[in-house]
């Protein structure tokens, strides 16, 4: 959906990491792409553990109204409790001075994050694979402080399950609550399986944790940019075949839910 704010500012918000360069990457593609466009006056980018951190970010920005898209995979902990704090923001809209600021939803939950997940399953697998043995695992964090954050999952396998693709399965799993990706091989007896992470950038989990609970690495080797994982599909377990994807938030279709999520809110919250 197109997004004209010709006097706005776009700030997008990342985790980022201490320990992996390549967590805050996609946010700065994403900004790129959409600064391009020409949509918004301009388009920042602010992260939880690197620079510019949330607070530094203010000064940064000129324009009277901005618009907040959390980089984020699902209303949890973070973009309902950490990241409002941080930006001193209460509710949808905050007047901060003579500033208005809007507080979007995240992108993972957006209606058209379901495409982007079938379409990287389809990607990634060979010219010939039979999709109707093939079994769709969508793998997730999970944790126990907020159960928003398997929910955005779950319902991303309902939806894929309602849109009548042909997989023989659809299934979510995790790193840390079960169903546990460890226990893929378990999980369904299809002779194909796809895992797609659903997580925002190719990082410390889907990097380098979750290719050893697949049995893919047998220990946590380097960070993402010093690696090919992802150029070595499929992989060989006995009579089955894994695809292993990379992180559904690195592809480029993410920029476009950024700003759909800015023309929701408008349409949502502002009308």
């Amino acid at each position: 959906m197109p997004v004209s704010k010709p006097n706005s500012a776009l700030l997008i918000l990342g985790h980022g990491s201490t320990e992996n360069p390549d967590s805050a990457q996609p946010s700065w593609d994403h900004a790129d792409v959409i600064a391009e466009s020409g949509q918004f006056r301009s388009v920042h980018c602010a992260f939880w553990k690197e620079e510019p951190s949330f607070r530094q970010v203010w000064s940064m920005i000129e324009e009277e109204e901005i618009y907040v898209v959390p980089n984020f995979i699902s209303e949890g902990y973070f973009t309902r409790q950490v990241l409002p704090r941080e930006l001193e923001l209460e509710g949808h809209t905050t007047h901060l001075g003579n500033r208005t600021v809007h507080y979007c939803d995240p992108v993972g939950i957006h209606a058209t994050m379901t495409d982007l997940l079938i379409k990287r399953a389809y990607e990634i697998i060979d010219h010939g694979v039979k999709i109707e043995e093939t079994a769709l695992i969508i793998v997730g964090h999970g944790t126990n402080l907020n159960k928003k954050s398997t929910e955005a999952i779950t319902d991303q396998v309902e939806a894929i399950k309602a849109k009548g693709e042909p997989f023989a399965e659809v299934l979510d799993a995790y790193m840390e609550e079960a169903p546990f990706i460890a226990d893929w091989k378990t999980l369904t007896d299809a002779p194909t399986v796809v895992v797609v992470p659903f997580f925002i950038a190719d990082a410390l989990h889907s990097y380098q944790d979750i290719p050893v609970l697949l049995g893919i690495e047998k220990e946590i080797t380097e960070a993402a940019s010093q690696r090919e994982i992802f150029r070595q599909n499929p992989y060989r377990f006995g009579d089955r075949t894994l695809y292993y994807s990379s992180a559904i938030g690195t592809d480029p279709s993410l920029a476009q839910v950024i700003v759909d999520q800015v023309a929701y809110f408008d349409e949502h919250y502002l009308s």
